[in-house]
């Protein structure tokens, strides 16, 4: 499947930049702000500081790929909190 890509406007740390995602990725990412209480801005921001060399578009995929891996329970069911776990660095 091969979704459309859109451009949004994000802040991160304070400056504005824009990410290309398909729909349904946007449409993932909002769900989790709204798990989370978090804004787009913020999470954005929160992911960028574990980037290391990746690109800001593929971390966030990455980022909205595990955080439903982890957040699904046997239920199916969607958890809040899980996105302060994933963006730990890693020790």
């Amino acid at each position: 499947m091969r979704g459309k890509l859109i451009s949004r406007n994000v802040t991160v740390d304070g400056h504005r930049t824009s990410l290309r995602l398909e729909g349904e990725s946007w449409a993932a990412l909002d769900q989790i702000c709204a798990v989370e209480g978090s804004s787009v801005h913020d999470l954005c921001t929160l992911i960028d500081k574990l980037r290391q060399g990746a690109s800001r578009t593929a971390m966030v995929r990455a980022f909205i790929v595990s955080y439903f891996r982890t957040a699904a329970n046997a239920a199916g069911e969607m958890q809040g909190g899980i996105a302060s776990g994933l963006l730990k660095p890693a020790e």
